[in-house]
């Protein structure tokens, strides 16, 4: 099982597979099992990385200040600890906004970026949001933040009824002062002035019902060259419940630009 400690924090992460590597960055408040599909999928051919972001899954829950800079040194650290020059970076929420930041400030890092959800910038209302952790009600409160992550009647079903509840099933081992320090983390950078000077190839993927849709594709029109993507019937996660619409958009992106594997 194994962890980084380069960024200071113990950062935990599973690697799937062989050849060229791919990073997977979750979104706030799941963990790096929001993958699940994407890894079945891309490890037959990409050597896939997927990362619990401090605060979440294995990874150490660190409660004082922190900034979206620093959760990004974290998954560059586990890629330096893999021996990962460079990656193709998929990203959801907080986790896109880290495969953003790691594309201005890290280009060489960063073969190829996909974005879902895409805002440059955070929540607004952050402090609204946070006020409603605390250790008595933090499997509850995410399970009910998670359902707005996702198309209306989704969490409703079986399918999504059960996925959800995996992200709040070890609730107690989380710290709901960590998790608020995450939001406030990605609340606090903006991004959507540096976006014009973004060069490396870029995917954003939105949910029609995505609460982020309108600044996910605003960010792809900033961007030069920038793809975008919605999915039918899905939201702000719609990996997980779309996998294959999104398998749809992605691997066309990553063929046109040369980082599909042959074999």
């Amino acid at each position: 099982m194994p962890y980084s400690k380069r960024n200071g924090v113990r950062v935990h992460y599973e690697v799937h597979g062989d050849g060229p590597p791919m990073v997977l960055v979750h979104a706030n408040p799941f963990d790096r099992r929001l993958w699940l599909y994407q890894v079945a999928r891309y490890s037959a051919r990409f050597r896939v990385v997927a990362v619990d972001l401090r605060g979440y899954g294995l990874s150490e829950k660190p409660e004082t200040a922190f900034t979206l800079s620093d959760m990004m040194d974290d998954v560059l650290g586990v890629c330096d600890d893999e021996g990962i020059a460079n990656a193709v970076f998929m990203g959801v929420s907080v986790g896109s906004g880290i495969a953003m930041l790691a594309a201005l400030e890290r280009a060489e890092r960063t073969r190829a970026i996909v974005l879902v959800g895409g805002s440059a910038n955070g929540p607004a209302d952050v402090e609204s949001i946070v006020k409603g952790f605390s250790r008595e009600n933090l499997g509850p409160y995410l399970l009910h933040l998670m359902s707005g992550y996702v198309a209306p009647g989704f969490a409703d079903t079986p399918m999504g009824d059960w996925l959800l509840r995996r992200f709040v099933e070890r609730a107690d081992d989380l710290s709901p002062a960590c998790i608020a320090q995450i939001f406030r983390a990605r609340g606090s950078c903006d991004m959507t002035a540096r976006l014009p000077g973004l060069k490396v190839p870029t995917l954003v993927v939105n949910g029609q019902f995505d609460n982020s849709l309108t600044r996910g594709k605003l960010t792809a029109s900033l961007i030069p060259g920038a793809r975008h993507a919605e999915l039918a019937g899905t939201g702000h996660a719609c990996v997980i419940e779309d996998p294959k619409a999104f398998d749809a958009a992605v691997i066309p992106f990553l063929r046109d630009n040369g980082l599909w594997p042959q074999s």
